[in-house]
């Protein structure tokens, strides 16, 4: 909803990193094909094992470019675990945006999946100017939910994509059979129709018990779960971790893969003995633990095991 309503126009640029997800990617390309804009892909980082915060910072610095105008990255990669420093590329965009005019600043959009419900941040901290998450992962709400969030002043870059409910000025205007001109909000984004209400409803326990539990314990947790893989996976000798072991850059998602082995065909051994660690989507594939709220040590350690059996 937030490319497909962007405001692009012929000769526009959206760039994006080649580590990003397949629904980034192609919302990008549908509203770049609308527009006449242009799309580009970079690579943010090499090795993700060994990515560093002034690595990624340089590598945006050199992809932007007079004509872009709108970055697209992800909080945390799922294909590598990789967790992105989202406030240091914030500022390396607000520094570009203090010399470009009002119509030529650069938007900053990220799809937060799994560092929501999982990092200790305040979203409106990061420095974005739209940030878009799935809660049906670590937040634990049903499937199928998930928020936009954006800045007061951010909200007027987009067109409304479905109509919405919730907005009366518009549904006003639409009853006296006029075009509002209300400026656009949170609620003009918000898509109208006959929800799963119960699912909406749900999201607000799901919120709740994070609350309850508190962020910074709830990070702790996970970091202290993840550590523990990648300490006892590294112990393996024809393991490799891809993931950085470094808190910092990572966060739930532990990629590594098996020297010798397709990613599928481990995933195939761990499935038969009931551990679930499936290939990612992505070239390459890697296979990947996600320890969280649900698991335990003694989880970690019986599903590290699984992988040392199969490596021997």
């Amino acid at each position: 909803m937030v490319y497909a309503g962007l405001r692009l126009k012929t000769g526009d640029e959206v760039i994006t990193g080649t580590q990003d997800h397949f629904s980034q990617h192609e919302s990008i390309r549908f509203a770049c094909e609308k527009a006449g804009a242009n799309m580009r892909k970079f690579s943010l980082y090499s090795d993700p094992s060994k990515v560093t915060i002034d690595e990624i910072t340089k590598n945006l610095v050199a992809a932007i470019r007079p004509e872009t105008r709108v970055v697209g990255t992800t909080w945390v990669h799922s294909g590598t675990g990789v967790k992105l420093p989202i406030r240091a590329l914030a500022d390396v965009i607000a520094k570009v945006n203090r010399g470009r005019g009002a119509d030529d600043r650069i938007l900053f959009v990220v799809d937060g999946a799994h560092g929501f419900g999982v990092v200790d941040e305040n979203v409106a901290d990061l420095g974005c100017d739209f940030f878009c998450a799935g809660t049906h992962k670590w937040m634990f709400a049903p499937r199928g939910t998930g928020i936009i969030w954006a800045r007061a002043e951010s909200w007027a870059h987009l067109r409304p994509t479905i109509p919405s409910f919730d907005s009366w000025p518009r549904w006003d205007a639409w009853m006296e059979g006029k075009v509002s001109s209300s400026p656009v909000t949170a609620l003009d984004i918000t898509p109208g129709g006959f929800q799963a209400f119960e699912h909406q409803w749900a999201m607000v326990s799901a919120f709740k018990f994070h609350e309850a539990i508190g962020r910074s314990r709830v990070e702790k947790r996970i970091e202290e779960l993840n550590s523990h893989c990648k300490g006892q996976l590294a112990s393996i000798p024809k393991v490799r971790i891809i993931t950085p072991l470094n808190p910092t850059l990572s966060a739930g998602i532990t990629c590594f893969e098996v020297t010798g082995m397709k990613a599928e065909d481990v995933g195939k051994k761990l499935a038969e003995r009931k551990i679930g660690a499936g290939p990612s989507p992505y070239i390459p594939s890697y296979l990947r633990f996600a320890p969280g709220l649900i698991n335990t040590i003694e989880d970690v350690d019986r599903g590290v095991q699984a992988v040392r059996e199969i490596a021997s």
